[in-house]
């Protein structure tokens, strides 16, 4: 036999057992149902650079959070310390929960809609993001699905 024959054979018994489970194990139901999403971005503080961030954070990241929940675009935000953070690791998690993901139109019209609530214009938002890279730097962002157990 060769080894692709074998290959179709090993692969059409492993059907064909499949076939013949109880239609009890293929009807039971999947444990988990999909919760909300989870953006969790790690954050590395550079030296000095703490009450710098913590202030941005209190202020300008919080009033962003707070006018995405006001829209209902996010459900919460959070920040995590890691206390015990080994080397390269982050110093903080910054993260952010919300239910679906916008479509392209609805990410645009969520665009426009927070443009014309902030008062300041893309290119002072961009500068004020490069100016940040002083004090901290972006590791990574996640993002995660929240898996709950089905009642």
């Amino acid at each position: 036999m060769t080894k692709s024959f074998k290959k179709a054979a090993i692969t059409l018994a492993l059907c064909l057992a499949a076939l013949s489970m109880t239609s009890n194990a293929l009807a039971q139901e999947w444990p988990l149902v999909a919760g909300d999403y989870w953006t969790v971005t790690g954050i590395e503080i550079k030296d000095g650079g703490d009450l710098k961030y913590a202030n941005w954070l209190a202020s300008e990241w919080k009033k962003n959070a707070e006018f995405a929940m006001s829209k209902g675009w996010l459900k919460g935000y959070k920040l995590f310390g890691n206390v015990h953070n080994r080397k390269g690791e982050p110093d903080l998690y910054l993260v952010r929960i919300f239910e679906d993901m916008p479509s392209g139109p609805e990410g645009e019209e969520r665009y426009k809609e927070y443009m014309e609530w902030q008062t300041k214009t893309e290119e002072q938002m961009e500068a004020e993001s490069g100016n940040r890279a002083e004090y901290r730097e972006v590791m990574s962002t996640v993002l995660l699905s929240e898996l709950l157990f089905r009642e």
